[in-house]
């Protein structure tokens, strides 16, 4: 890890808010390590694991906590976005287990796929960017309804050179709806490398050419994402989109049903922790005298209890009922 950082906390962030983000940081953690960990004994059938861009999504909502009107459009790596918002774990256990009560589709789609409108999340295709022309539907609908909604697209670098994205941004910029872009860069679109997939350094270099301003950043660290995100809400509100590439790594594979010792080299993987974000803020937290060695281990120790127990109740759980397999499906 990094040398000793002292630092001066952003206006509104307090070392209390930290401990309390540092937390669900770690349970979110918890969380994609016993998803992954079942997934291994023929449990959960698939997962996508978010480890490695919990700062990117955590930070974005510590911005959007004076915001509460913001609605969000995710993708599949976005768990700590679901939990961030008040999805508890057995709610997720339940998904990824297809189990009855789970609340995006009571066990009949991908695991947290489908829509939560009490929380403002929508998630309604695995297909890769078809979120981003639905995100601007809505940005478009909050403009004319004069809403104070701002509406943030969360997609990976591999989205971004999909047909959709390209139409999403450019119908955006055309229209300046209250839109953010959120990249969250891994620089992988499963096995192939940034380099392969544009000839730009930086995915944010696009946005000149759609109208939208542009922000890049270092996508592990908790409150440079606090502070780039609160400037791209005050953008989006005047109605000028946003693109914010968050530069963040991939810890685990693309899936549980990848193996990224194919195209990744061993030293690459074992260099990936540097940038973990959860040890990042636990770093800064133990520099800076935040909280004691205890106080963190007692943090660890209630995010083992909650999974566990959230692991039981999803276990114990029935199966969807079969007779409401048809319900909430549409003849076209």
């Amino acid at each position: 890890m990094s040398s000793k950082q002292n630092i001066t906390l952003p206006p509104g962030i307090t070392a209390d808010k930290i401990l309390e983000v540092y937390e669900q940081m770690l349970m979110v953690r918890t969380i994609d390590e016993r998803v992954w960990a079942m997934n291994r004994q023929g449990k959960v059938p698939i997962a996508a694991s978010c480890q490695g861009h919990e700062a990117a999504q955590l930070g974005t909502l510590l911005a959007a906590e004076s915001h509460p009107e913001s609605f969000f459009f995710t993708y599949y790596r976005d768990l700590a976005i679901k939990f961030g918002v008040g999805l508890d774990e057995t709610q997720i256990m339940l998904s990824y287990l297809g189990k009855q009560g789970d609340p995006y589709s009571n066990g009949r789609q991908f695991p947290l796929q489908g829509s939560d409108l009490q929380r403002n999340v929508i998630q309604l295709s695995n297909v890769v960017a078809a979120g981003m022309t639905q995100a601007v539907g809505h940005a478009l609908a909050s403009k004319i309804q004069k809403k104070a909604a701002v509406t943030m697209s969360f997609f990976g670098d591999g989205a971004s050179s999909q047909g959709e994205c390209h139409e999403a941004m450019n119908f955006a910029g055309i229209h300046k709806l209250p839109i953010i872009f959120i990249c969250e860069n891994n620089h992988y679109a499963i096995s192939v490398p940034q380099k392969l997939q544009m000839a730009i350094s930086e995915v944010s270099e696009r946005a000149p050419g759609y109208g939208l301003e542009s922000i890049s950043i270092d996508g592990s660290d908790l409150l440079q994402v606090y502070e780039s995100m609160q400037k791209a809400i005050v953008l989006a509100k005047s109605f000028t989109p946003v693109l914010v590439e968050m530069n963040v790594e991939r810890i685990m594979p693309h899936t549980s049903d990848d193996d990224h010792t194919r195209y990744r080299a061993l030293s690459e993987i074992d260099q990936l922790t540097q940038r973990d974000p959860l040890l990042k803020l636990k770093t800064l937290i133990q520099d800076n005298n935040f909280a004691s060695e205890e106080k963190l281990e007692e943090m660890l120790s209630r995010c083992n209890t909650r999974i566990n127990t959230a692991t039981s109740l999803a276990e114990a759980a029935p199966e969807p009922d079969t007779k409401t397999l048809l319900n909430n499906l549409f003849v076209g």
